[in-house]
């Protein structure tokens, strides 16, 4: 047991690292072939930021231990509001005035629905993931035309081409890069295999282990991103963050798992987890959205989702003791 949470850890580790370094390597190769800050931040951070993710639900998938990979989308996407958003606020109440986040807001919720509706026959297929996967497509396309007609006067475009490395020569970018990937793989082989041997000799399910310990393992990157961003007054950042890693998990993460391996879930999944999920996306879009095009959200609000997160926690530690 000792070596599985070893390697878990060095997953966890790898993981964020190479997040880290793939991210700044791919944010500087698109600024150097001319790509807006705006664009650069929407897409291509967005899903750099979700890479621990992804690069999870494939190695799960691939290792038979899909559960891994829907437990870990589920499970990040409330760590990412419950924890990251609930601890961002905590840090500094985050307040915008952002037409692009205001339009983003929505779309999050219905990219987070459209997992739900596919789940209460509790078996996720190939068909559902290649679904997800083109809906990926066309989000990613959506969010590039947003990107388009926002920037140049929307202030999150300030605050990503600030986050973006200066004076970083291309060969240094593609280094970052090709480093990151490998940490990123290392990582997310390891971390599944310590998690799999881990569930099966603790005796606790994949499911479980993927919702929480994988879970907030792989959203330690949007933890950080977001809590730093926070501490400098980038609230946008902040937001950004948090609702282009939660859609791109959604669409990506499950779709990849489920393209790969076609899953049998438990009836927790689509009873309790996923409107868990749901609940929490959309108590964050209330708290949230407004019709101007200032987003914010509150300290208290921040607290009342770190205390549902750390609840539905000691829920699920409940159970799996019982």
């Amino acid at each position: 047991m000792l070596l599985y949470a070893v390697a878990m850890f060095v997953g966890f580790v790898c993981l964020v690292w190479g997040a880290d370094r793939m991210v700044s390597g791919a944010a500087v190769t698109a600024r150097n072939f001319g790509l807006a800050p705006m664009l650069i931040g929407l897409t291509v951070v967005g899903f750099a930021t979700s890479a621990p993710e992804i690069l999870v639900s494939i190695s799960a998938a691939l290792q038979n231990s899909p559960n891994i990979a829907i437990g870990n989308a589920i499970g990040s996407n409330i760590a990412n509001i419950g924890l990251v958003a609930g601890v961002a606020a905590l840090v500094r109440p985050l307040v915008v005035k952002s037409e692009t986040l205001r339009r983003e807001l929505p779309a999050m919720v219905a990219v987070s629905i459209l997992p739900v509706i596919l789940v209460p026959d509790l078996v996720l297929g190939r068909l559902d993931g290649l679904l997800l996967l083109l809906c990926m497509i066309g989000f990613f396309y959506w969010i590039i035309r947003l990107g388009m007609r926002t920037r140049g006067h929307d202030t999150l475009e300030a605050e990503y081409a600030a986050e973006i490395p200066g004076d970083v020569k291309q060969s240094v970018a593609y280094t970052s890069i090709v480093i990151g990937l490998a940490a990123l793989l290392l990582g997310a082989n390891a971390l599944v295999w310590g998690a799999e041997n881990l569930a099966l000799a603790v005796g606790i399910s994949e499911l479980v282990l993927g919702l929480t310990v994988v879970a907030i393992g792989t959203s330690l990157p949007e933890l950080a991103v977001s809590v730093t961003a926070a501490r400098k007054g980038h609230h946008g950042l902040a937001f950004g963050n948090i609702i282009g890693s939660n859609a791109f998990n959604m669409l990506a993460v499950v779709g990849i798992a489920a393209a790969i391996r076609p899953t049998e879930l438990s009836a927790d999944v689509a009873q309790l987890h996923m409107p868990v999920m749901l609940a929490f996306t959309v108590a964050f879009f209330f708290m949230s959205y407004n019709y101007s095009d200032t987003v914010r959200l509150k300290s208290l609000s921040g607290g009342v989702l770190l205390f549902g997160f750390i609840i539905y926690y000691g829920y699920v530690a409940y159970q799996t003791i019982q």
